[in-house]
């Protein structure tokens, strides 16, 4: 055994433990537990993790309830973690024990990080699902309208694997348009970063000669475990989608997985297949409907115009007939065309007599014309007034007869010779009731044959027949008596 280097005086005993450096026991503990434990897993809860320090490693310690241990996480490592670690989460961690001399700590330097089991996981979950949700990440307002018949799809997901041929096959069988596939890995460690990239990248899109920029955007995967879907609980992703301005239909999973990423799109689909039958309709549904909507409508319009044609000719037989309306400017026209020939021939001869006159002025011979032509008229005319007194003088004539038929058939004297008699004071007027003479009065009968007189009140009165005190008046060539 090697000399110490010096001894202690503890009283009168020299110490014969070696004397050791800080630097050097330091070393020596750091090789002991390097060696004697080499690579371990260590289950704990992590503590006081405050996110990537400035350098990229991350700092925190893992706790259980008796006891707590440092940890670290290099840079180089963060990057390969498929879970990174989170406040209060329940990991187990694999990696080596080593202790950091300059603070006279042991740590863990640890290699991979994963979740204490399904539980640990379902736990991260709810927590992070408050977080986002209070953020209003998840709030229904925030949902947009799905396109009805977009032009263009964006899906993103693994190009290989049943999922995008499902995809694909199902928007050929409804109504096929184009689909725009953006390859992203759906398990690992980059899923959500990449998954938040395609989404991003779709809404950059300017379209024209670059990448068609979609009316619809389809995230999918199919079934896994939690841990399997475990990207699209990344909060990039989750942020991503309920930023986007293109509406998104999640369908990661089957009908009863569910991630974070479907309370953030606007639609969640039970199955990838589902999301396509949500994105577009049945175009042989849709052809249908329009034959339906057309066959209605142009029996629509038929009835319109039916309707419309019985209600023009109900306002046609209002209206007054073409030869009606033109009747009476026809008959102006008529008229003024009679009055212009008249008129042209009364100015033809106004002219030629004129004319003739004037002739007659110069010579003997058309004096002499003009004068044969003028008796000429004058007998003409004197013929034609003739037979037109003649014609005026029997027209009144018969109408004068027909008055004295309608005269006569209208005469009282008609109805004396049935009996009847007229009463007349002295003034000849007639007498309707007997207060209608005084006493004393004079009065006469009229009968058929003559008159009666006599004195209101007297006895005896004188009476006459066939000829009387006022003889009945006759009207010239007639048997009609004068009323009056």
């Amino acid at each position: 055994m090697n000399e110490p280097a010096n001894y202690t005086d503890t009283g009168n005993r020299k110490s014969n433990l070696t004397e050791f450096s800080v630097s050097e026991i330091s070393a020596a503990l750091k090789k002991t537990v390097e060696n004697t434990f080499g690579q371990v897993r260590i289950r704990g809860e992590v503590s006081g993790f405050r996110g990537p320090h400035s350098s990229g490693h991350c700092y925190f310690s893992l706790k259980d309830d008796r006891a707590r241990i440092e940890a670290v996480i290099w840079k180089g490592v963060v990057s390969r973690l498929k879970h990174m670690p989170e406040e209060g989460l329940e990991v187990i961690a694999s990696g080596k024990l080593t202790t950091y001399p300059g603070s006279s700590k042991y740590q863990i330097v640890i290699e991979n990080l994963e979740p204490a089991g399904a539980g640990a996981l379902m736990a991260l979950l709810e927590e992070r699902k408050k977080k986002l949700a209070a953020e209003g990440l998840f709030a229904p307002e925030r949902k947009q309208l799905l396109p009805y018949l977009p032009k263009v799809i964006g899906v993103i997901t693994s190009p290989t694997g049943a999922v995008i041929r499902d995809v694909l096959h199902r928007v050929a069988d409804r109504f096929p348009l184009h689909v725009i596939v953006w390859p992203v890995r759906v398990q690992g460690e980059s899923t959500g970063q990449e998954v938040a990239n395609a989404i991003q990248g779709f809404n950059a899109a300017e379209g024209g000669a670059g990448i068609a920029k979609p009316d619809l955007l389809i995230v999918a995967r199919g079934g896994g475990s939690i841990e399997d879907l475990w990207g699209f609980n990344d909060e990039v992703v989750v942020r991503a989608a309920a930023q986007s301005d293109i509406p998104v239909i999640s369908a990661v999973g089957h009908e009863t997985d569910w991630t974070l990423i479907d309370l953030a799109a606007d639609v969640r689909a039970p199955t990838p297949t589902g999301a396509a039958e949500l994105a577009v309709p049945v175009k042989a549904e849709l052809d249908a409907n329009l034959a339906s909507y057309d066959a209605r409508l142009r029996s629509a319009l038929s009835r319109s115009l039916e309707k419309s044609r019985t209600s023009l000719i109900a306002a046609e037989r209002g209206l007054v007939t073409p030869d009606s309306l033109l009747a009476l400017p026809r008959r102006r026209l008529d008229e003024a065309t009679g009055r212009l020939g008249r008129g042209l021939d009364l100015a033809t001869r106004a002219k030629r007599s004129i004319y003739e006159s004037v002739a007659g002025k110069l010579s003997r011979r058309g004096l002499e014309l003009s004068i044969a032509r003028s008796k000429d008229r004058l007998i003409a005319l004197d013929k034609r007034s003739h037979a037109a007194i003649s014609n005026w003088v029997s027209v009144h004539n018969a109408r004068l007869e027909q008055a004295k038929r309608m005269l006569k058939s209208l005469s009282y004297a008609n109805v004396l010779e049935r009996g009847y008699a007229l009463v007349r004071d002295q003034n000849d007027a007639l007498v309707a009731s007997a207060s209608g003479i005084s006493s004393g009065e004079a009065f006469s009968v009229e009968l058929r044959d003559g008159r009666i007189s006599g004195v209101a009140g007297v006895t005896g009165a004188k009476s006459t027949v066939g000829a009387s005190k006022h003889p009945t008046k006759k009207k010239p060539g007639g048997e009609q008596g004068d009323l009056f």
